[in-house]
C-alpha cells in the first residue's frame, strides 16, 4: 500500500490540521459561496490526509513520502494528537460562543435605533424620528444583507428567519416616505408590528433578553474600560451615565447577586474617577470586566 502513498506522516497532520479549521470557519463564520468553498477543501484535505494520496502531488510528480523526516518522539506524537482532538472541541465551543455574541451586537446595534425610532414616532417628534430612522434603514441594511446569506449555528436551523428579515425588510423601506411626509401615530403603529417579529426570532432561538441585554450593556461597558486604562477620569464620568442605564436594562431582567458585583464595581469605579484616583482606575475597571465574563459566559 506504501507504493501509493505520496505523503509523509508530517504531511499528513498539517493536513488534517488545516481540514479542522476550514470545516470549523464553514459550519460556524462564513456563509454563501465561501461556505461550499471551505467544506469542499476541508472534505478533500481530510480524505487525502487519511489515504496519504494526494492527486495534485502525483500530477506535479511531489512525493514527500520518499523525503526523508526524522521520526516524531512518541511525546510530540501524544502532543500533536491532543491538539487535534482538542481543536474541533475547543474550536466548535468557542466558535458558537462568538458567532452568537457577534449576531447579538449586530441585532442590538440595529435594535437601538429601530427602537428610538419607534419612540419619537410615539412622540411625534417628526425631527428625532427622521434622523434615527435613517441610522435605522442603513444598519438594519447591513443586518439583511449579512444573515440572509450567512446563518451562524445559533440560528441555523430557524427555516423562517430569512422569511422574517425580508418581511422587516419590506416594513423599513415602506416607512421611508411615510417618515417625512406621513402621520407620524400611524406610522408608529405600522413600526410597532415589527417588535413582535424580532421577539419571535430572538424566543425561537433560544435568546434570552439577559443576553441580549449583556450584549448591548457589553458596547458601553467598554467605552468607561478604555477610559479608566486611559487614566482619564473625566472620561470616565462622562460616559457612566450611558454604561449605567444600559446595565439597568440587564438588571430589569436579573438583579441577583452577580448583576449586583456588575453594579458595584461600576460605582465603584465612577467613585475613583470622582475623588481623582486615576492610579486605581484601571485595576477596579479589570474587576468590572471580570464579574461581566462570570455573567456572560454562564448565561449570556
Amino acid at each position: 500500500m506504501n507504493k501509493f502513498k505520496n505523503e509523509n506522516s508530517l504531511d499528513r497532520l498539517l493536513r488534517i490540521f488545516l481540514s479542522e479549521i476550514l470545516l470549523l470557519l464553514a459550519f460556524f463564520w462564513v456563509g454563501g459561496v465561501w461556505q461550499i468553498i471551505f467544506y469542499i477543501l476541508g472534505a478533500i484535505l481530510l480524505f487525502t490526509a487519511v489515504t496519504g494520496f494526494c492527486a495534485i502531488y502525483k500530477i506535479f510528480k511531489i512525493n514527500t513520502f520518499k523525503q526523508f523526516i526524522k521520526p516524531l518522539n512518541k511525546k510530540l506524537i501524544y502532543s500533536i494528537v491532543v491538539i487535534l482532538i482538542a481543536l474541533p472541541l475547543a474550536g466548535s465551543y468557542y466558535s458558537n460562543f462568538f458567532t452568537k455574541k457577534i449576531f447579538l451586537e449586530d441585532y442590538n446595534r440595529m435594535n437601538n435605533y429601530y427602537k428610538q425610532t419607534l419612540f419619537y414616532t410615539g412622540q411625534n417628534k417628526k425631527t428625532e424620528s427622521a434622523d434615527n430612522y435613517e441610522k435605522l434603514a442603513i444598519e438594519y441594511k447591513k443586518f439583511n444583507d449579512k444573515y440572509l446569506s450567512y446563518h451562524p449555528y445559533v440560528i441555523k436551523n430557524d427555516a423562517n428567519f430569512n422569511n422574517d428579515l425580508i418581511i422587516v425588510s419590506e416594513k423599513v423601506i415602506n416607512a421611508k416616505d411615510k417618515i417625512y411626509n406621513g402621520d407620524l401615530t400611524l406610522l408608529h403603529k405600522d413600526l410597532e408590528e415589527i417588535r413582535p417579529i424580532f421577539q419571535d426570532i430572538l424566543k425561537r432561538n433560544g435568546f434570552s433578553m439577559l443576553a441580549v441585554s449583556l450584549v448591548d450593556f457589553h458596547d458601553a461597558m467598554e467605552k468607561i474600560i478604555t477610559a479608566a486604562d486611559n487614566k482619564n477620569s473625566q472620561e470616565v464620568i462622562a460616559v457612566y451615565d450611558e454604561v449605567s442605564d444600559k446595565l439597568k436594562a440587564v438588571e430589569e431582567v436579573a438583579a441577583d447577586d452577580e448583576i449586583k458585583a456588575i453594579r458595584s464595581n461600576l460605582d465603584a469605579l465612577l467613585d475613583l474617577a470622582n475623588n481623582n484616583k486615576s492610579e486605581e482606575l484601571s485595576k477596579k475597571a479589570a474587576e468590572l470586566k471580570s464579574s461581566f465574563i462570570k455573567v456572560y459566559l454562564v448565561r449570556g
